[in-house]
């Protein structure tokens, strides 16, 4: 079952069940993925479905935080939640250890680095890691790792 599939089956079932928070926000993932399997002029794979999830949680975060900094302690356990439901149906998030690990992996496969490798690094970390962790997560651990 495609990863859409399981989204429009378990937004059935959260309107059979009267689950009002979880189905306005699958109705939203949902519109959101129509709208960009429009813009390409194809069906979504599993892959860019998961991106586009990531996409969602990145600006769920991102207004968490402006609902923070603002004292908007209702609006961010909202975004907690809806960040948590979309979560489900994204691949399991590396840890940051894991990712440090990765790093120092794609490192020594290089060699010889420098402060001034950051772009390559972080190009060979982005294609290795992608869909299994965040950039920022990323960024950070590399610039660790170079100023080592």
């Amino acid at each position: 079952m495609s990863l859409i599939e399981q989204l429009k089956k378990n937004q059935l079932e959260a309107r059979k069940n009267h689950e009002k928070e979880r189905l306005s926000v699958l109705q939203v993932v949902l519109s959101v993925l129509k709208n960009e399997s429009i813009a390409k002029q194809k069906e979504l794979s599993d892959e860019e479905v998961v991106e586009v999830l990531q996409k969602q949680v990145k600006q769920l975060n991102d207004a968490m935080q402006d609902f923070a900094r603002g004292g908007r302690e209702d609006l961010v356990e909202n975004n907690k939640r809806e960040i948590s439901m979309i979560s489900e149906y994204l691949p399991e998030q590396l840890s940051e250890d894991d990712v440090l690990k990765e790093i120092e992996k794609i490192v020594a496969e290089i060699g010889d680095v420098s402060n001034s490798d950051f772009g390559r690094v972080m190009g060979l970390a982005m294609a290795q890691l992608k869909g299994r962790t965040d950039g920022n997560i990323v960024s950070k651990m590399v610039k660790q790792v170079l100023t080592k």
